[in-house]
């Protein structure tokens, strides 16, 4: 029991403040909130069994600069369907009820938590602990950040409630943008040294950019 709580405890306090939490935040202005912690949860919970069981295999497949290339233009591809929402007005309902929102959230989740400390944390946890604890071991992982999370779900709820309509749109194409230009920086980083991730990253977020102007200036000539 002891080496439950040390492992959740860990878990926990490794994901406050990461990528994945703020993430939540930004969610929660796409997607009901039952959603995001269906698919949150299935994540997760896959996720840790990977760490757990496959890890060390994982790694051997599919290589970590591929992972992050591919997270960084997930990040982005949000951000600019945030923006596009934002200007062309969509009603909320319509986005938050799309097709197969569970499973969006779930492949999102995944590849941004891929890799990421947390699964490391977990990957090193099972590694010490032996076969013997990897029930124990995921339960625990899973456990910890999922409550991390959750306090990124309800935050991201909070800001929804009570600041302007429009605001966590605002904030939610911030936090994508971001992350999608750090992640491609690091994707590159592990293709390249020097200067070059940086010219990468920034060549990338320069081409997203014009695509953000072009989306804006077309909503703008469309409302006239």
């Amino acid at each position: 029991m002891l080496l439950f709580f040390q492992i959740l405890i860990t878990m926990f306090i490794a994901e406050m403040g990461d990528k994945t939490q703020l993430l939540m935040i930004a969610m929660t202005s796409r997607y009901k909130l039952r959603d995001i912690i269906i698919g949150s949860g299935a994540s997760i919970l896959a996720l840790n069994a990977i760490a757990v069981c496959l890890g060390a295999l994982l790694s051997r497949f599919i290589p970590t600069w591929l992972i992050k290339l591919v997270a960084a233009l997930a990040f982005f591809y949000f951000a600019w369907t945030t923006l596009r929402k934002v200007e062309e007005g969509e009603e909320k309902e319509n986005v938050k009820d799309s097709k197969f929102p569970i499973l969006t959230v779930f492949g999102t989740f995944f590849i941004a938590e891929l890799g990421d400390k947390t699964q490391l944390t977990a990957i090193t946890f099972a590694a010490n602990e032996g076969a013997q604890h990897a029930i124990l071991i995921w339960l625990a992982c899973s456990i910890g950040l999922f409550a991390a999370d959750l306090i990124g779900m309800l935050i991201g709820h909070l800001i929804e409630s009570k600041m302007p309509a429009g605001f966590l749109d605002k904030l939610a194409f911030v936090i994508f943008a971001f992350f999608g230009f750090t992640t491609m920086k690091d994707g590159a980083a592990l293709l390249t040294t020097g200067a070059t991730p940086w010219i990468i990253a920034v060549c990338t977020a320069a081409m997203f950019a014009l695509i953000c102007v072009c989306t804006w200036r077309a909503a703008h000539l469309k409302s006239r």
